[in-house]
């Protein structure tokens, strides 16, 4: 939209989205509102960041799984560099764990893709006042979830097993005994009820715990 015809101050926004077309039409969209201009897009998590203290928007507005480092772990990193950015999660994967690490990450808002653009515009003017906005389903499913049982190293263990990953490879990645890895492994298992590692790291990313 033309500035002569945007409210007197747009909120800036920063938009984290890998997906070209899905940035391309979030973006667009999000520009149709009077009130709201697009100033900085970025494809990976590593410039979330970088973007943000250059742009300085007002919210940022990022997806979890992107290349490089997460929308969750940019939105600590934004938490301690740019506290006056709002962040906003937005993704495809409602999971329960991710709304908890959100929220833990300092993230003033969760909201799934399928919503319409007219309810994630009301949501970044709500961020802006200083509010909360959840998925209100996604609110329902962390409370009956329950909190993440994993330990961090356990979550480290997971994460480095995947790709065919051996013990050993595991050991040296993370700097522990193989003896170490195993016990995680067997005590990340246990907790995921799953029968074998694969399916333990299967259980947690479905739970968004990874």
């Amino acid at each position: 939209m033309p500035r002569e015809h945007r409210a007197a101050k747009s909120i800036d926004v920063l938009l984290a989205e890998d997906q070209g077309m899905m940035r391309g039409a979030l973006a667009l969209l999000l520009g149709m509102e009077a009130d709201i201009e697009v100033v900085a897009q970025v494809a990976t998590g590593d410039a979330i960041v970088d973007a943000a203290l250059l742009h300085r928007p007002d919210v940022a507005l990022l997806d979890i799984e992107l290349p490089g480092m997460s929308g969750l772990d940019a939105a600590a990193e934004l938490r301690d560099q740019a506290p006056d950015c709002r962040v906003l999660i937005l993704t495809t994967f409602g999971r329960p764990g991710y709304l908890r690490r959100a929220m833990e990450a300092g993230a003033a808002g969760f909201l799934v893709k399928d919503g319409p653009v007219e309810e994630l515009a009301v949501a970044i003017r709500r961020v802006l006042t200083g509010e909360t906005v959840i998925d209100p389903a996604l609110a329902a499913a962390a409370l009956s979830a329950g909190p993440n049982p994993l330990t961090a190293r356990e979550c480290d263990v997971l994460k480095a097993s995947t790709d065919g990953a051996t013990v050993a490879d595991i050991a040296g990645k993370l700097h522990l005994s193989e003896s170490t890895v195993r016990n995680y492994l067997s005590s990340a298992i246990g907790k995921t009820g799953t029968r074998n590692r694969m399916e333990a790291v299967r259980a947690a990313r479905q739970q968004g715990w990874l």
